[in-house]
């Protein structure tokens, strides 16, 4: 158990669950042990995860909260219930990971210890990538960084996908109540453009990420034929914000250089 005294009532882990088994299980309790509170959202799952982590919550009665939805909505959809009923408990930054064992919940409090350091930015992790990767998604998240980059002349966005990050709550609301997108896995690079546009500042942090196989139990929800299309739409209507907007960003461009 945890002094109550290092329970953090500004900082907060939210993670995004959907279908994610055991895995789930092994991502709680490690981030628990780095970090309370942590909050999960149970994002419509049928796998029965909130029963996985009951004896967690036996555990860690002050510490471990689990949301459940009555449906799947997506991670964007998940992630703002979260951080809603987050705002509404009086916390200001949410730390937000993947359920399914990526992540390195070791890198928990260099994370919070950025954001506390800059309360203004967003805390975006860079991912460093073994040979577990699939190399057809290292492609891929290359293309979309491009795109992120652009649509924000250069804002420093280093990786536009990787989902392990902390966001300042009110910015992060106001951004996801500013479009009825970003509610699916279009939800971490939308999101990152669209609080680089608020001028919200960027800090990047070099993160490991593992990417487990089927035979070590490892999930995905990502389709690539859905995901894909859906990302190019996203990157598309970005554009077309991005041209709106361009006179602004080319002023707040020039401003920060002086």
């Amino acid at each position: 158990m945890s002094d109550k005294s290092q329970i953090s009532s500004s900082h907060l882990v939210l993670i995004p669950s959907y279908n994610t088994g055991k895995l789930l299980t092994d991502t709680v309790e490690e981030a628990v042990q780095q970090w309370q509170p942590v909050w999960v959202v149970i994002d419509g799952s049928d796998d029965g995860s909130e029963t996985l982590l009951e004896p967690l919550q036996v555990l860690y009665p002050d510490l471990l909260l689990v949301i459940k939805t009555s449906e799947n909505r997506g991670k964007g959809a998940a992630i703002l219930e979260g951080v809603t009923l987050a705002k509404e408990a009086g916390f200001t930054h949410v730390l937000t990971m993947d359920a399914d064992y990526q992540h390195p919940a070791s890198f928990i409090r260099q994370f919070m210890q950025a954001s506390a350091a800059n309360l203004a930015a967003m805390v975006l992790g860079e991912p460093q990538f073994d040979e577990s990767a699939p190399m057809i998604r290292v492609k891929g998240r290359q293309i979309s960084n491009w795109w992120a980059n652009l649509e924000t002349l250069g804002a420093g966005i280093h990786d536009s996908l990787f989902g392990m990050r902390v966001y300042p709550i009110a910015d992060l609301i106001a951004v996801m109540h500013s479009t009825r997108w970003a509610r699916r896995f279009d939800f971490d690079p939308e999101v990152a453009v669209r609080m680089a546009w608020r001028g919200v500042p960027v800090v990047n942090i070099e993160t490991p990420v593992r990417y487990l196989s089927k035979q070590e139990g490892g999930v995905s929800q990502f389709k690539y034929g859905r995901d894909n299309v859906l990302l190019t739409g996203m990157h598309i209507r970005l554009f077309l914000g991005f041209l709106f907007r361009l006179p602004n960003l080319l002023r707040i461009n020039k401003e920060s250089r002086l």
